[in-house]
């Protein structure tokens, strides 16, 4: 029970290493805001949690892609929950194509889901974290940031992105 009495938001929550996530941190102890695209996806993951550990985790649906979107999700959180000690940006997504045939949409679909999703909802906390003293905020990223992938300029871009966002945030 490493994490009791303490609460983390878990992004891209519905499924995949989110999920998993989602429950390890329940498992160990955690209340858990399981954040996913979609209400469905989010509710399965929080109810899973809630069979084993009851009243212990909340589903919610917001596109991270959205900044207001999710700065209201956030206070949403933060009114739930009390505080929030646990951040971690997960939600992601791909859409591969070779740079000269990408379009504008995907190009900006990934950046803004994998990198400004990170960010919002980085920032939709982070007021809250100073003042409690403490926090962390863990977010996900890929090799592919570091090396790069031929069909995923996008993706490389935004995990790069989100390695300087971590390096950042930890001289804040």
């Amino acid at each position: 029970m490493r994490f009791e009495n303490q609460t983390a938001i878990v992004t891209g929550a519905g499924r995949g290493i989110g999920r998993a996530i989602a429950v390890r941190f329940a498992n160990e102890g955690a209340r858990v805001a399981c954040v996913s695209l979609t209400e469905t996806n989010a509710k399965n993951t929080a109810d899973e949690i809630n069979a084993v550990r009851p009243d212990t985790a909340k589903a919610y649906a917001v596109n991270v892609a959205d900044h207001a979107e999710v700065q209201r999700v956030g206070a949403q959180i933060l009114e739930d929950f009390g505080r929030i000690d646990i951040l971690v940006n997960n939600a992601g997504m791909t859409r591969d194509l070779l740079a000269m045939r990408m379009s504008v949409e995907d190009w900006d679909a990934v950046i803004n889901t994998n990198l400004r999703g990170a960010f919002s909802f980085t920032q939709s906390i982070l007021r809250s974290m100073t003042k409690q003293r403490s926090g962390r905020i863990i977010n996900i990223s890929s090799v592919i940031g570091l090396m790069g992938n031929a069909g995923q300029t996008n993706y490389a871009a935004s995990k790069a992105g989100l390695i300087g966002l971590t390096k950042s945030l930890a001289r804040e």
